[in-house]
């Protein structure tokens, strides 16, 4: 690529697009400007104290062993993997893994343990609430911590779920509506922890 703020790469550009269709000149354009801009910071990376919003989709599946304790009373223990795509202007990032292991009982709802990690294994932890493990429970996630740039990290989430699949044999596969949530950075970094 021609190197940014050159007057010389524009003309070497003129010169080699000569005799080209109209429609590739504006386009080699775009891409030499594009190329030649400013180096952008990581989406993900929160100024110190600064909240920020988010939303998305997250889809899971994994497998649920069941304990029947009276005709209308279950327990259940879930572990569940699959992947968090955030969206909206100045997200928390894009993509993340995603890792839970909880519990449900149709009498008294559901909890469990959660760990999102992005492209670069950096972590966010959360602890999880609701309604019995179903489709159509709400639950609300508090962030309680995290490792790299989401060190410090606090805040709380909350989506409802839906199945796309649940069979008797304990295989189960979802995704989430309506994922909305916002998150703080504390107000320095943390003893001992590096942005990454």
């Amino acid at each position: 690529m021609v190197a940014g703020g050159s007057g010389h790469g524009i003309l070497r550009w003129r010169s080699r697009l000569a005799g080209a269709p109209w429609w590739l000149v504006p386009a080699a354009l775009v891409l030499w400007s594009a190329c030649s801009g400013p180096p952008r910071g990581p989406e993900g990376a929160l100024a110190p104290g600064e909240s920020r919003a988010f939303a998305g989709t997250w889809s899971a599946s994994g497998s649920r062993n069941t304990l029947r304790l009276g005709p209308d009373h279950r327990a259940s223990i879930v572990s569940l993997t699959g992947s968090l795509l955030l969206t909206g202007p100045r997200g928390l990032g894009i993509g993340f893994q995603s890792d839970v292991i909880g519990m449900s009982d149709t009498l008294t709802g559901g909890q469990g343990y959660c760990a999102w990690t992005d492209e670069r294994g950096d972590q966010i932890f959360s602890e999880l609430r609701g309604g019995p493990v179903g489709s159509g429970s709400v639950f609300v996630g508090t962030i309680t911590g995290g490792t790299g740039r989401y060190a410090g990290l606090t805040g709380e989430y909350r989506f409802r779920w839906k199945y796309v699949i649940d069979t008797e044999g304990g295989v189960i596969s979802g995704r989430t509506d309506d994922l909305v949530g916002r998150v703080q950075a504390p107000a320095s970094n943390p003893a001992g922890k590096t942005a990454g």
